[in-house]
C-alpha cells in the first residue's frame, strides 16, 4: 500500500520540491522509506533512505536540483520485506535508455517471472516484485522503451499503479482491474500523477481525472497522450480496503469522497443492534468518521473519547508484532470523564490482528465504562491479501481463527458487530462485483483472468 507521486513541468521549471511535498501528503501510505528519482543528461539520479520523508530526504539538497520531471515513493513493505535495497524508486540504464520506476501494489506472479528471467541471465538486486518490471523491459533490447514497458505490463499479474521516468517523459500506468488508486492533477504548466488527491491539495493543483484501469499515460512537452493495455478483464476490482482504512479521508478515489464513504459505513452499522443509552466514540483516526456516521444515524451522542498521540505512526503497518503492541499503548489514551459510568460504543474500521481492539477495550473499561461494545465498519478480515495489504497468512488474522462470538470474548467486548460485504459495497457506491473483497470473503481473481505467456 505504498504511495507514489510524479510531476512533469512543460516549461522546464524544477519539480523536486513539489514531489517532496507530495510525498509528505502520502506519508500515511508508507513509513519505512522514501525516495525521489529524476533524469539528467540521460542518467538516472536517485535519492532515498529509511524512515519518514523528512528523515530519508534532504529538502535543501532537492531544492538545488533543476530537473523538470521526477517521481517519488513512500514505502510500506509487503513483497520483499523491509530490506533497504527494496526502497524505491528503482532505476537502471538499459539499452533503450534510462528508466526509473515506483510501484504501488503487489504482483502475484512475480516469483514465476523472476525464476524465468534468472534462467535468461537476469541478475536481481532486490527481493521485491517491482524490479521484475524493469528486468522484463531490459530483456527486450530491440524494442522501443515505451513498447517494452507495455509488453512488461502485459506479462505481470496482480495489482499495480506505477509512475516511471523515461528519457524526456513521465509515464503512469494502472492495472486493468483498477486495484490501486491513481489520479491526475494539474497546476499551471505542471502535470502530476499521484496515489491520492490529498497530495494535489497541498500543491494547490486541480484534479483532472483518475487514471483509468488498464491505461498507460505518457506526459512530455507536448502534453498527455494515452493508450490502453491490450487486456480486457471481465470486471474491475477496486480495493475496498482503501475506502475502509488506507486512504486519507480528505482524498477522492475514483471520484468518491473517502470521508463520505466512511460516514456511510458508520451509518450502515446503525442498522445493527446499538444500545440506546450510550456514548459513541471512534478509534482515531480511521474509525472516527465511521463513528460519527453511526452516531448521527442512530441519534446517539458522539464524543472524542480516545485521544491519539500524533507523534506515533499507524500501528497496523509497523513491521513486527512487538512494536505494534507497544505502539498501541503509547498511541491511544481514553478520557475517563467521557466513559465513567456509561456504556461505550467504540467504532473501528477493522480488526486485523486484534492487538489494538483488545487493548482499547481493556483501557476504556479501566477508564470507568460499564460496558464496551465494539462496532466494525467493515466485514471480518478472514483471508490474506495478495494485492498489497500486509496480511500474508490467515494465521495472522484473528477473525480467521475464531467466530465472532469467540472473538468478542477474546477482546473482552460486551458485544461485537460487523457490517456485511453488501452493506460495504452500498456505502462505497460501487457494485460488489466491481470491488475487491478478497480479504473479507476470499473472492480472488481467477488466475486465468490475467494469465499470459512468459516468453518475451
Amino acid at each position: 500500500m505504498c504511495g507514489i507521486f510524479g510531476a512533469y513541468n512543460k516549461s522546464g521549471k524544477p519539480v523536486l520540491e513539489d514531489v517532496y511535498l507530495g510525498l509528505f501528503a502520502l506519508q500515511h501510505r508508507g513509513q519505512l522509506s522514501a525516495g525521489i528519482a529524476w533524469i539528467s543528461d540521460r542518467n538516472i539520479n536517485i535519492k532515498k533512505g529509511q524512515g519518514l520523508v523528512h528523515e530519508a530526504l534532504k529538502q535543501e539538497c532537492l531544492a538545488k536540483v533543476t530537473a523538470n520531471y521526477a517521481i517519488g515513493h513512500v514505502r510500506y513493505a509487503t513483497s520483499g520485506g523491509t530490506q533497504p535495497e527494496n526502497s524505491q524508486p528503482l532505476g537502471a540504464n538499459c539499452t533503450q535508455g534510462p528508466v526509473a520506476l515506483a510501484h504501488n501494489g503487489n504482483l502475484t506472479n512475480a516469483q514465476g517471472l523472476t525464476s524465468y528471467l534468472e534462467n535468461q541471465g537476469a541478475i536481481f538486486h532486490t527481493s521485491g516484485d517491482t524490479e521484475t518490471i524493469i528486468q522484463l523491459m531490459a530483456h527486450q533490447p530491440n524494442v522501443p522503451q515505451l513498447k517494452a514497458f507495455e509488453n512488461a505490463l502485459v506479462k505481470v499479474q496482480g495489482a499495480y499503479s506505477i509512475v516511471a521516468l523515461f528519457n524526456g517523459c513521465l509515464v503512469a500506468a494502472r492495472d486493468p482491474w483498477g486495484f490501486r488508486p491513481l489520479i491526475i492533477g494539474e497546476r499551471d504548466d505542471t502535470i502530476y500523477v499521484t496515489s491520492e488527491s490529498c497530495a494535489l491539495d497541498i500543491l494547490g493543483a486541480r484534479i483532472v481525472r483518475d487514471v483509468e484501469p488498464g491505461e498507460i499515460l505518457v506526459i512530455n512537452d507536448e502534453g498527455m497522450r494515452t493508450k490502453k493495455l491490450p487486456i480486457t478483464p471481465s470486471h474491475h476490482c477496486h480495493c475496498s480496503f482503501e475506502y475502509v482504512y488506507f486512504a486519507r479521508p480528505d482524498s477522492l478515489i475514483d471520484c468518491r469522497s473517502v470521508y463520505e464513504v466512511r460516514k456511510k459505513l458508520g451509518a450502515a452499522l446503525a442498522k445493527h443492534s446499538t444500545p440506546a443509552d450510550c456514548v459513541v466514540t471512534g478509534m482515531p483516526d480511521s474509525g472516527t468518521i465511521a463513528a460519527l456516521g453511526l452516531a448521527q444515524a442512530a441519534n446517539i451522542p458522539f464524543e472524542s473519547g480516545v485521544v491519539r498521540n500524533r507523534y506515533v505512526g499507524r500501528t497496523f503497518i509497523q513491521p513486527t508484532q512487538r512494536v505494534r503492541e507497544a505502539g498501541v499503548k503509547v498511541k491511544l489514551n481514553p478520557q475517563p470523564e467521557v466513559f465513567k459510568g456509561r456504556e461505550a460504543v467504540v467504532v473501528d474500521d477493522s480488526i486485523v490482528r486484534g492487538t489494538t481492539a483488545g487493548r482499547i477495550v481493556s483501557m476504556i473499561k479501566e477508564s470507568g465504562a460499564t460496558k464496551v461494545h465494539m462496532r466494525i465498519s467493515s466485514p471480518p478480515v478472514r483471508f490474506p491479501c495478495y494485492y498489497g495489504i500486509d496480511t500474508p497468512s490467515s494465521e495472522e488474522l484473528i477473525a480467521a481463527q475464531m467466530d465472532i462470538s469467540t472473538l468478542q470474548k477474546n477482546i473482552s467486548a460486551d458485544s461485537l458487530e460487523y457490517i456485511t460485504c453488501d452493506e460495504m459495497a452500498e456505502a462505497i457506491g460501487i457494485p460488489k462485483c466491481e470491488l475487491c473483497t478478497a480479504c473479507f470473503d476470499g473472492t480472488y481473481l481467477e488466475p486465468n483472468e490475467c494469465a499470459t505467456e512468459l516468453e518475451v
